[in-house]
């Protein structure tokens, strides 16, 4: 595995798409499983061909942002087994791994509605790419959604769905630029943040423990399982099951005798996606709430409510 920027341990996508290697590693003894951190993007290709080298059967690439060169490194080796994650590169030879996030973040834009005093809630994040705006479309369409069925009018800070603009620490790494964005929402009144920012958002998971002056919506990998010190400060986590869409790729090529063909899109449907569960809040969550937030996730199953996003994979 070629991890994007952030590492092994920002508690977020690359440390849940790791934890889909682990259990194929588990599932078949004889897989054996590596990876190797990425400290800029100058380093996606000389890791990917390094794997290349090593004579690899299966090389996930972790993120959007190594699309055009997950692109170019499969080109140039059609007989070699790839995975993305977040992206598809239409190249074959790589499993492409998509999330519909805006599904599950559309719940959690709900809950953070319905779970406000203040009236205001917050979003942000690391980079303005297609894999981080789709949960941020999603939470602002769930608070849009509880505003019309309400009669509220809670406010979003951070993004503005519309004009596909907001706030980004232009880092998914920098806890102190995750903070500082962070620490200025709450300066405008809003109780619940929700960054979309892999370690840089910790930053704003220790200002909420220092502070308890808000709540946090952790993304990607329940926080309460990945961030343990951190976990009463998460109201919930808008899941993306990287484990189970990357254990599946590599198990399937490993079955096959050709090329691993098929591909993973993640709905709510399919547990692909979620909402995990609210841990230390559970109590403090309005259980006519809960419910609602429920019967939100079937009616988007059944297609009764519709989550788009630009971002959406297609």
């Amino acid at each position: 595995m070629v991890t994007d920027i952030g590492g092994i341990d920002d508690r977020s996508f690359n440390t849940s798409a790791w934890a889909g290697l682990e259990g194929a590693a588990a599932a078949e003894s004889d897989i054996e499983i590596d990876y190797v951190a990425s400290g800029a993007e100058a380093d996606y290709i000389p890791n990917l061909e390094g794997y290349v080298q090593e004579d690899c059967d299966f090389i996930l690439a972790v993120g959007g942002l190594m699309f055009s060169q997950t692109q170019q490194v499969a080109a140039d080796h059609p007989e070699r087994q790839f995975g993305i994650v977040d992206a598809d590169v239409g190249e074959p030879n790589v499993y492409p791994m998509q999330f519909d996030t805006a599904q599950a973040a559309f719940l959690a834009g709900y809950l953070a509605a319905g779970y406000t005093t203040s009236g205001i809630v917050a979003t942000y994040g690391g980079e303005k790419i297609g894999p981080v705006t789709i949960f941020m479309d999603g939470f602002a369409d769930g608070v849009a959604h509880y505003n019309d069925v309400k009669d509220a009018d809670v406010e979003v800070l951070g993004w503005d769905k519309d004009a596909q603009d907001g706030s980004f620490t232009d880092s998914f790494t920098d806890q102190g630029a995750g903070r500082a964005l962070s620490d200025a929402f709450i300066a405008q009144g809003a109780d619940v943040v929700m960054p979309v920012a892999g370690g840089a958002g910790l930053g704003t998971a220790d200002g909420a423990l220092e502070t308890e002056e808000y709540a946090v919506i952790w993304v990607d990998v329940d926080g309460c399982e990945s961030a343990q010190q951190y976990c009463s400060t998460f109201l919930t986590t808008v899941v993306k099951n990287m484990p189970m869409a990357v254990e599946g790729a590599v198990l399937e090529a490993y079955g096959s005798d050709d090329l691993a063909t098929g591909e993973f899109y993640g709905t709510l449907e399919n547990d692909g996606v979620s909402i995990a569960p609210y841990h230390e809040f559970e109590d403090e969550i309005d259980d006519e709430l809960k419910a609602e937030v429920d019967q939100l996730r079937q009616d988007i199953i059944d297609g009764t409510i519709v989550v788009e996003s630009p971002a959406q994979p297609r």
